[in-house]
């Protein structure tokens, strides 16, 4: 037998009660309309199990709510429950193009699926303790710092200090405090220099991008690529700094011819696809002349002509990735875990 923790059973009333102009409803409000205590709402709304509430109350309830255009608020909800449900997504300071866009939502879409909301925070220009203390005013459950340089070690013991159970770093190296993601993109330019000096390519331009937003991908592939120069020997790197523009490609090219360059990295495939063009704009013959590798197979790589050889990156499914936090999240204590993610397949077609 089912009974409903009430002493309000009079049944809905015709009307809602008047409220202040502008003022959102209310769980009083929505008790009142459906005619019910607000004991009874909060079991409704909260969607708790068993039989303590009939079927026809609790679909009054919901009515009710949806009469007043009636939404929990999530901040007192937390507090009640402990957890505000909250997974904090810190985006760097970085141009961000679609291999980002289609990851964000796609992890989006897994941690909703294991009743997290991901909220992404933007880049606000603070960094270490005070970017924690931002971050921490959203009591988050976790926070996933996505290749974003402001979380160091400070930040990671304010965010604790705020009881924040989980701080998880993807970068290059952990963070010390943190769970860590390593997406060792050193490996992308080793790989590239690797396969245009198998080639027989002996002086090779590595394109780094101008954006000082995206030096923090750059550097390590530039360094990748000087490290794979030492191990094949006879091979020397050049760096070039280049914007995305087409009047800079252009001068760019010339400068490129005058210093032999015969093989190329490119920082990823719009560098490569830019330069590509600036070295027929110029005559040269791609890859008779200079080979171009690119990096993170975009699909500009594959309508190129000639087609784009690329560093392809493969990380871990978003659902995976999910899944760990929603695991550290049930158990907050976890000593910090480092994972290695990043692997990387070159993928070989026209232009190298």
């Amino acid at each position: 037998m089912t009974h409903d923790p009430s002493a309000m059973m009079t049944g809905m009333a015709s009307t809602p009660p008047p409220r202040a102009a502008g003022a959102p409803p209310t769980s009083g409000d929505v008790a009142r309309v459906a005619g019910v205590s607000r004991a009874t709402v909060s079991y409704v709304l909260n969607n708790t199990e068993g039989g303590r509430v009939s079927e026809a109350t609790r679909e009054r309830v919901r009515d009710a709510a949806r009469q007043l255009g009636y939404v929990p608020h999530a901040v007192a909800r937390a507090l009640r429950a402990g957890r505000s449900g909250i997974v904090l997504l810190t985006a760097p300071a970085v141009t961000v193009g679609p291999l980002f866009a289609h990851a964000y939502a796609d992890l989006q879409q897994a941690l909703a699926e294991l009743g997290h909301t991901a909220v992404l925070y933007g880049p606000t220009g603070a960094r270490g303790a005070e970017a924690g203390r931002r971050w921490a005013e959203l009591r988050p459950d976790a926070v996933l710092s996505l290749m974003d340089d402001s979380m160091d070690e400070d930040a990671v013991a304010v965010l604790h200090k705020a009881g924040v159970g989980v701080v998880l770093g993807w970068g290059p190296v952990p963070v010390p405090g943190a769970h860590a993601l390593v997406a060792d993109q050193e490996q992308v330019g080793f790989r590239a220099v690797e396969h245009l000096a198998a080639a027989g390519r002996r002086t090779l331009g590595v394109i780094v991008p101008a954006d000082a937003s995206l030096r923090g991908f750059a550097e390590p592939r530039l360094a990748g690529a000087e490290k794979g120069a030492r191990a094949q020997g006879a091979v020397t790197v050049v760096r070039q700094d280049l914007a995305l523009d087409e009047g800079a490609a252009t001068r760019w090219a010339r400068q490129c011819a005058e210093a032999g360059i015969d093989g190329l990295f490119a920082y990823n495939d719009e560098y490569a696809a830019l330069a590509v063009r600036a070295l027929q704009d110029a005559g040269k013959r791609v890859p008779e002349d200079v080979a171009v590798v690119g990096a993170d197979d975009l699909l500009i790589g594959r309508l190129l002509r000639p087609r784009l050889t690329t560093v392809r990156m493969d990380y871990p499914p978003s659902r995976e990735i999910a899944q760990l936090l929603n695991r550290l999240i049930g158990a907050p204590g976890t000593p910090p875990e480092t994972h290695d993610i990043l692997r990387t397949d070159l993928v070989v077609r026209e232009s190298a």
